[in-house]
């Protein structure tokens, strides 16, 4: 009877032992779990969509190029990154580094601070033209006389000098298809008048 109770005994510390463990087992797996979904859900948008089959859009563009790495570092910190990848169609007027170079000293140490993240934005958005215009359809605006509405609410001047576009005073320097519309290429940040 003794072996019995022993070998009873004996049989529940180890069940309970077991089930101690799988509870630990089992916390430890919600934790990990939690962490993911919490780096997962960090930015959910269309900007976190992972597609290597469809042509690059323009934030993939600018990623994939070093001359934009201070615009891609702008529209992370402004949290405009969603704004970039919309199906579009739409025109982006990209400054490249050298353009964020030409801003007065500290600018764009002041611009990434947190507490300005409302003032970035509505700079980058006044790159952002919610409408398709290649080059072409940009020549005939400037044609006309017109001015690009932009998503920030401003316009911009268009026009045609010796040849060459300029949107907002600066020079278009290159012009690139993507998936979701044009990519100008400039030499300036085209900073809205408040």
């Amino acid at each position: 009877m003794k072996t019995k109770f022993y070998v009873l005994a004996i049989l529940t510390v180890f069940f309970f032992a077991s089930c101690k463990n799988d509870k630990q087992e089992a916390v430890k797996e919600t934790k990990k779990a939690a962490v993911t979904q919490t780096e997962s859900t960090e930015h959910q948008g269309q900007a976190s969509v992972v597609d290597s089959v469809s042509a690059a859009n323009a934030l993939q563009v600018a990623k994939s190029l070093p001359d934009f790495s201070t615009l891609v570092t702008a529209i992370n910190a402004a949290g405009v990154e969603d704004a970039v990848v919309n199906a579009g169609p739409l025109t982006i007027f990209a400054p490249l580094n050298s353009a964020f170079d030409k801003l007065p000293e500290g600018t764009v140490a002041t611009l990434l601070k947190p507490e300005n993240k409302a003032k970035l934005a509505f700079i980058l958005v006044n790159h952002v033209a919610p409408a398709n215009y290649p080059i072409k359809q940009l020549k005939k605006e400037a044609k006309k006389g017109r001015k690009l509405y932009m998503a920030s609410g401003k316009y911009l001047v268009v026009e045609n000098k010796g040849g060459d576009i300029y949107v907002g005073g600066t020079k278009i320097l290159k012009s690139v298809k993507v998936s979701n519309g044009w990519i100008h290429v400039i030499d300036d940040v085209l900073v809205p008048a408040e």
